[in-house]
C-alpha cells in the first residue's frame, strides 16, 4: 500500500510518570507492539520522536519536531514533512491494542477527502487517522498562529468522519479497545489486565 505510516512519540508523557510508549506491554515495549502492527500494510514508516536514541531498537527512520512543545500538531506537520507518500496514517504511542488492519481500512476511505478521523461515541480520534500530505500548509499555518488544537486544522480542512457502524463492519470485536489510549497509570494497568481476546 502506497501510504506512510507515522507513529507520534513526542510526548513528555508527564502524566503517565515514565516514558509510555516504553512501557511493556506482553513482553514488547507498547511502541513495538504498534510498529509490528503497521508493518504488514504500510510501506515505509516514520517515527517523530526528539529522543532518537530511546527508539533506535525499533530501526525505522527517525525524525524531530521542527517546532518544539507545540504537541500533536507539531508531530503531524513534522510527519507530513518528512513523509515520502501522499497519504499518511498517524497513531499515538500510547495506544496498545492498535489494528493494522483496520489502519488500511482508513487509509483507503480516504480518495477524495484530505483526512479521515474516527468517531467512535461522539469521540473524535485524530491520533488514529489519515492526514493528506497537501494538508501540510495549513497545519504550518495553524502552528505559526499558535492555534495548536487539531480540532482548529479540521475544521478548515476536508474531513471525512467515520462512524463506530461504519468500522464494525470491518472489524470483528470490541471497536472502543482499538482505540484505547494510556495517559495514567491507571490506563496502564487497566490495559495490562485486559483479558486477551476480547
Amino acid at each position: 500500500m502506497n501510504a506512510t505510516a507515522i507513529i507520534l512519540a513526542g510526548g513528555k508523557s508527564s502524566r503517565m510518570g515514565t516514558n509510555k510508549a516504553l512501557l511493556p506491554m506482553d513482553g514488547k515495549p507498547n511502541i513495538e507492539l504498534i510498529k509490528d502492527q503497521v508493518t504488514p500494510f504500510f510501506s515505509d514508516i516514520i517515527l517523530v520522536t526528539n529522543d532518537f536514541e530511546a527508539y533506535e531498537f525499533l530501526k525505522v527512520p527517525m525524525v524531530k519536531d521542527e517546532y518544539i512543545g507545540k504537541g500533536p500538531l507539531a508531530g503531524i506537520h513534522t510527519g507530513l514533512k518528512n513523509s515520502k507518500t501522499e497519504t499518511n496514517f498517524f497513531i499515538a504511542c500510547d495506544m496498545p491494542f492498535v489494528s493494522g488492519k483496520l489502519a488500511k481500512h482508513l487509509v483507503e476511505l480516504c480518495n477524495t477527502f484530505e483526512a479521515v478521523v474516527p468517531r467512535i461515541n461522539g469521540t473524535l480520534h485524530p491520533l488514529f487517522s489519515v492526514f493528506k500530505k497537501s494538508v501540510l500548509p495549513k497545519v504550518d499555518q495553524c502552528l505559526q498562529e499558535d492555534r495548536l488544537k487539531i480540532r482548529d486544522l479540521l475544521e478548515e480542512i476536508q474531513v471525512l468522519y467515520v462512524k463506530e457502524a461504519e468500522l464494525e463492519r470491518v472489524m470483528v470485536g470490541n471497536i472502543e479497545k482499538i482505540f484505547y489510549n494510556m495517559n495514567y497509570p491507571l490506563d496502564y494497568q487497566q490495559a495490562k489486565n485486559w483479558p486477551r481476546g476480547e
